[in-house]
């Protein structure tokens, strides 16, 4: 999906729509729902199946429990999460059941799509019902997610459902129109960008982070979803959802919203879990030479580069790797040993790892396939934290 004519061979669909797209001043909007329900009915009549990411369940509880506004603590905003998941899974049941398709309700946590087997059931999950014809409608769980261990916001699910889904094309429906130079709220004459061709750091400068009155994201986080799914290979499109008919209109090749440009090479499903979804419990330190070797030439993690770490974690769990000078994040990755195992053998060559440990699983602390380097849109905010108390060895 190199550019906006191809999107008429888009086969499957991720559609994130925020809280402002699925709610009014009346809670969950039906006729909104209708009009989307109407247009996935026509997508899915020319050969386009869809996976809907649908925000508003938090919205819809606030309304429906005549509070006056958004909760501030997690206990309430898990209440209304509960109350409100069931008036927008009703609404979007009656809605695309009126055009003669069938939904059904996926809810993810953090911890779902950290944990490798979890995601690949979710990918199973989503992969069946799409292969039926039924339209999953995805949400974060929040009645059960704490505070730490939340993803935030529905664009980071949304980038990872479409991953998960191994969608063609991302559109992440929003009150605004796409990406301008500048907020349009403060300044209106801020041009529309119709093209991005890479996320880097001045392009989420100019995203801000402002989010409306019932979301929790921003600009900000629209932008950053769009860079991890393009480093993954997989077209975005940041758009009004209050346009009508966006997403035949933008399916069509119509050039509306923001069209971020996927890098030219699809990276694997696996590397995109790991470096977007996978919770780190710990944190390798590395010296000049392993983090150059890493970076710039594609290499593997050897022993004799890692000059500290910090947390508890065992052989397979996932690890940030972090220049010692300046605490800079090179990337994650999957390790071959322990903690302590590798605070025995860090600083030495591979050669001394058996004799030193008595045995030998591997000559690499993380392997290079099992391995992502950061490229400049990072990774989800608070993915850092460990899980574990961290202590230096």
């Amino acid at each position: 999906m190199e550019k906006r004519s191809d999107f008429g061979k888009v086969r499957l669909l991720t559609v994130k729509m925020g809280s402002s797209v699925v709610c009014d001043r009346e809670s969950v909007s039906a006729g909104r729902l209708r009009a989307f329900a109407r247009q996935l009915a026509e997508l899915h009549r020319r050969g386009c199946r869809s996976v809907v990411v649908s925000s508003g369940a938090v919205a819809a509880g606030v309304r429906k429990l005549g509070l006056p506004s958004r909760p501030a603590t997690l206990r309430l905003r898990q209440v209304c999460a509960a109350a409100g998941q069931v008036s927008l899974m009703t609404a979007w049941e009656k809605a695309l059941g009126g055009f003669g398709l069938k939904c059904a309700q996926i809810l993810l946590t953090a911890e779902d799509l950290a944990d490798r087997r979890r995601f690949l059931n979710a990918r199973n999950t989503l992969a069946s019902l799409v292969e039926m014809g039924v339209v999953p409608i995805v949400n974060e769980n929040d009645t059960v997610a704490v505070e730490e261990l939340k993803l935030g916001e529905n664009d980071t699910l949304g980038s990872l459902v479409a991953s998960l889904a191994e969608a063609d094309l991302f559109v992440n429906l929003t009150d605004l129109d796409g990406l301008h130079s500048a907020d349009p709220r403060e300044n209106p004459a801020a041009p529309l960008l119709t093209e991005v061709g890479k996320v880097d750091q001045s392009v989420l400068t100019m995203a801000g982070d402002s989010g409306g009155q019932w979301g929790t994201g921003g600009m900000f986080t629209k932008v950053r979803a769009a860079g991890r799914l393009a480093e993954r290979g997989v077209a975005s499109v940041v758009a009004s959802g209050l346009v009508r008919d966006v997403l035949l209109r933008i399916v069509d090749g119509e050039e509306l919203g923001t069209f971020f440009k996927p890098a030219a090479k699809r990276g694997g499903a696996r590397k995109h879990w790991l470096a977007f979804a996978a919770r780190p419990k710990g944190r390798l330190l590395v010296d000049a030479g392993a983090a150059a070797a890493l970076v710039e030439r594609g290499k593997s993690l050897l022993p004799g580069g890692v000059c500290g770490l910090e947390g508890l974690f065992d052989v397979g769990d996932a690890v940030t790797i972090v220049e010692a000078v300046g605490e800079a994040e090179l990337g994650v990755g999957l390790v071959n040993y322990s903690a302590p195992e590798i605070g025995r053998i860090m600083g030495r060559p591979s050669s001394a790892i058996e004799g030193t440990l008595g045995y030998s699983h591997s000559e690499e602390i993380v392997h290079r396939d099992n391995l992502v380097v950061f490229k400049g849109v990072g990774r989800p905010h608070g993915a850092e934290k460990l899980r574990n108390k961290t202590s230096k060895l």
